[in-house]
């Protein structure tokens, strides 16, 4: 486990160094940060609450209804809040939970939509609606980033089919597209396919892509696994290759953020 923390994503031409938390915060100053969606964000929140929490010693968790959890940063007035969304649309189980034989039904203005969809054809008309939403209710002003997908690394078998991560290195480049290209069709492969169809539903919108695809895909080494924490986890839900281990890749999905958080706010 300790091998985790000992790999440093370097990227080409330039510089990423860690977060400064009191500089950070000092830029975000009586203003507000949120993030939205499943517990992979929320992931990616645990480790920025825990880089920004040494820049103020009386950060405290922040509650409002309607939103998961958070914390409040008195010294620099800065709320960041998690609102917990799994799905990007409602949705309503008509059929089991994960159908073979029953088509998925999307719906757009409260009616099915015919003939039914395949499911990226349906995620298509799910991101489209949900940007023109965004677009819409958000002023053009507000930093809006859409994070890509995070990479997940079963070997074997997908997660209800044993599917593991045991590993204690990175993947090699070469190694990637065996794992992750679509062409291949392994298990791993909707994050590519799914960051396309994001790519193409954000373009000439105001919502900018945090992309920690490409770099996250190195690191099969950096989950649970195992190591769920839980009596029993693993026999009951399989091994964890989708969420990361903390400290972990998270941290560095948020230096990257706040980099492009904190030169947004320097330029105007």
């Amino acid at each position: 486990m300790s091998r985790i923390n000992s790999w440093k994503w370097v990227p080409e031409q330039c510089d990423l160094n860690r977060v400064d938390p009191v500089r950070f915060l000092g830029l975000m100053r009586n203003g507000n940060i949120g993030f939205v969606g499943d517990s992979l964000n929320e992931n990616f929140l645990v480790s920025f609450l825990c880089v920004l929490r040494v820049a103020d010693a009386g950060a405290k968790k922040w509650k409002r209804k309607g939103a998961w959890s958070g914390a409040y940063f008195p010294k620099f007035n800065v709320t960041v809040a998690y609102h917990r969304a799994v799905l990007l649309a409602k949705y309503e189980w008509r059929y089991d939970k994960f159908p073979k034989e029953m088509p998925l039904v999307f719906s757009e203005g409260g009616k099915p939509i015919h003939p039914p969809l395949e499911m990226l054809d349906g995620f298509k008309v799910v991101l489209e609606n949900m940007v023109a939403h965004i677009e819409k209710v958000f002023p053009k002003r507000m930093l809006k980033f859409w994070r890509l997908q995070s990479p997940r690394h079963f070997h074997g078998g997908d997660r209800n089919q044993n599917g593991s991560c045991l590993f204690d290195e990175p993947l090699e480049e070469l190694q990637l597209d065996l794992w992750f290209d679509p062409s291949n069709n392994g298990v791993n492969k909707e994050a590519r396919q799914l960051n396309r169809l994001i790519g193409s539903a954000l373009k000439g919108t105001s919502i900018r892509t945090l992309d920690l695809t490409h770099m996250s895909e190195f690191r099969a080494d950096a989950h649970p696994a195992i190591w769920l924490g839980k009596r029993d986890a693993v026999s009951i839900w399989g091994q964890d290759c989708m969420h990361w281990c903390l400290p972990g890749i998270p941290d560095t999905w948020v230096d990257i953020l706040t980099q492009l958080i904190g030169y947004s706010l320097e330029s105007g």
